[in-house]
């Protein structure tokens, strides 16, 4: 599985560095200088012509020539990548790499969003309320989107208050929302 660590933002300068919306909580190990990373496609604007007629394609993989933090965001140079307008083409672009090559966490507390997703929600109660359809990474905090049998959505703050217990070996997670909480 394709795990998501970032995703290309907007050019900065004009020798073909871009920013990089930060999606992992070790961008100094995930962007170091040399790295390789496989790409996904996002939203990509139209594509910056190669030459007369040629249009340019992201590529499969990029290597980080350099990385640096400036302003509280990540720049990145990859090779390959000499100036803005082929920097440009590359906006949207998401970085992944394999799940099979990450560590699991240290901490039990600490899960990646691949290892909750698909997993069944349930009340302490054991009730069913749905599976985990993906994680919001929200600046206060993460939220479980909730997939519910009916087929709609509701997001529950992924907080120990509302999610008490993981069960990564039974395939669960339990919650306790506040009443009213799965109506919004």
């Amino acid at each position: 599985m394709q795990l998501v660590i970032g995703r290309i933002g907007k050019p900065h300068g004009v020798r073909g560095e871009v920013t990089v919306e930060v999606r992992t909580d070790e961008p100094e190990a995930r962007f170091a200088p040399g790295t390789v990373l496989r790409t996904e496609p996002g939203a990509v604007p139209p594509p910056a012509p190669d030459g007369p007629g040629v249009p340019f394609r992201v590529p499969a993989e990029l290597t980080i020539e350099e990385a640096r933090f400036h302003q509280g965001r990540v720049l990145i140079a990859f090779a390959g990548i000499p100036d803005r307008d082929t920097a440009e083409a590359l906006r949207g672009t998401l970085l992944v790499v394999d799940s099979a090559d990450v560590d699991p966490p240290d901490d039990p507390e600490e899960f990646h969003d691949h290892q909750l997703v698909g997993l069944a929600v349930v009340t302490p109660t054991g009730e069913r309320l749905g599976e985990v359809a993906r994680i919001d990474h929200a600046p206060s905090s993460d939220l479980l989107v909730l997939r519910r049998p009916e087929g709609r959505t509701a997001l529950i703050p992924f907080v120990r208050a509302i999610v008490p217990e993981v069960d990564l070996a039974g395939g669960r997670v339990i919650v306790d929302p506040p009443a009213g909480l799965l109506d919004l």
